[in-house]
């Protein structure tokens, strides 16, 4: 029998006050069973759903509650437990246990172990319906998937509350198989070098004034983390944003203008496996940039623009045969007609078509809509968080390397 991909895994099992805190039990008992060393940090509240004896008998372990240990005043080191882990899991998540972990209000051992958490985190919130669909709740779940958490959704059923709806905390064997998906694929790209181009670029007309784009970089960067968690080595070439990488993967070669994204895009270009042209890269640039700042004169005013470096061009004309290179097109009218041209005139494996028609889709949102379109057919990704839609990216970006290499 081929052992589990969480054989050896060291999991946080995080346990909040929740009547579904005897399925956390079940679930650590599953994960030992396959190979996994299970470390419990438990709420006070959870301390009233289930014993600190049943969790400590299953796991070998002393239970982690409190800042001190009660006993010989030792104190548990949060920080530690972010270091040694591969996961942490919160099962159940509570409202109020999700809200502290959004705006960071570390007033218990489970929150500062999160704070700490080196690894990737796993949320399944666990709660009456009313109380899951409440805005607040919602919009911290939002916000800890911005922080790259990953919400293992509820089901609908029957409550603690006796009303049946959606908040029943996911059955633990469902919770240990997004555990294993998400474990068999973080070494699926070790090995392999990925460019990806992120954010605007800024096409100076005086020391204070550019021609820029709405692009906060989100996506690219989102691209970025997903192949660094699958164990890519990540050259992230990114025009001005306010954003940070949080992976070691990732060599972040900051710009500005077209002109400098594509000279450091050619020149990583030779050494990767893979190249994803995220970035939104702005067509013109004023030919004349004045080294003084320009003063209102009243009267009308002319700037004449020149065409910009085609990155995806240069880079289709300079693709060998085992290299993917995937584009993306941001269309107004005629989306899936001109991603096509564009696929083919510029020699890319595929395009991520997005369109602007879509609410809470493009420029400075948390979430996106695309369609894949490329040589191997058609896929469409329904809006949904943009670390999701970067996970579907690199999963059809993978299939297009693995084609390449048979």
């Amino acid at each position: 029998m081929t052992p589990s991909v969480l054989c050896g895994k060291h999991i946080v099992l995080g346990i909040t006050g929740s009547i579904a805190a005897y399925k956390a039990v079940v679930l650590a008992r599953e994960l030992i069973k396959l190979g996994a060393e299970v470390q419990v940090v438990i709420t006070p509240a959870g301390k009233e759903f289930v014993t600190m004896l049943t969790l400590a008998t299953l796991t070998k372990k002393p239970v982690v509650s409190e800042f001190f240990s009660g006993r010989d005043g030792t104190w548990n080191s949060h920080v530690d437990l972010g270091q040694w882990a591969d996961a942490m899991l919160v099962a159940p998540a509570t409202a109020s246990t999700i809200g502290k972990m959004a705006n960071g209000i570390a007033d218990n051992m489970l929150v500062t172990t999160y704070l700490s958490m080196k690894a990737p985190v796993f949320v399944a919130p666990a709660m009456d319906m009313d109380m899951f669909a409440h805005q607040s709740t919602q919009l911290n779940l939002e916000r800890l998937h911005s922080y790259g958490n990953i919400i293992i959704e509820p089901r609908e059923g029957e409550l603690a509350s006796s009303l049946v709806g959606k908040g029943r905390m996911e059955e633990p064997e469902n919770i240990i198989k997004a555990l294993e998906e998400y474990f068999s694929k973080t070494q699926s790209l070790a090995g392999k070098r990925v460019l990806i181009t992120a954010g605007p670029t800024y096409e100076k007309i005086d020391p204070v004034r550019y021609i820029g784009n709405y692009s906060s970089g989100k996506m690219g960067f989102a691209l970025a983390e997903e192949c660094a968690s699958r164990g890519a080595e990540v050259i992230l070439v990114t025009g001005p944003v306010a954003l940070s990488a949080s992976s070691g993967l990732i060599s972040r070669v900051n710009v500005e203008s077209a002109e400098e994204m594509c000279e450091a895009a050619i020149n990583a270009f030779a050494d990767v496996d893979a190249a994803i042209l995220c970035a939104a890269v702005a067509d013109y640039r004023p030919e004349h940039f004045s080294s003084t700042k320009i003063k209102r004169s009243g009267s009308d005013m002319t700037i004449r623009l020149v065409p910009n470096p085609d990155i995806a061009r240069k880079l289709g004309e300079l693709k060998s045969g085992k290299q993917v290179l995937v584009g993306f097109a941001l269309e107004t009218d005629n989306e899936v007609v001109n991603a096509g041209k564009k696929l083919q005139d510029k020699n890319l494996d595929f395009i991520v078509l997005n369109s602007l028609r879509d609410k809470g889709a493009g420029f400075k949102t948390d979430t996106n809509k695309v369609t894949l379109i490329g040589r191997l057919g058609e896929k469409e990704s329904p809006l949904k968080p943009k670390r999701e839609v970067a996970s579907d990216i690199i999963d059809e970006m993978q299939k297009y390397m693995d084609a390449y290499e048979r």
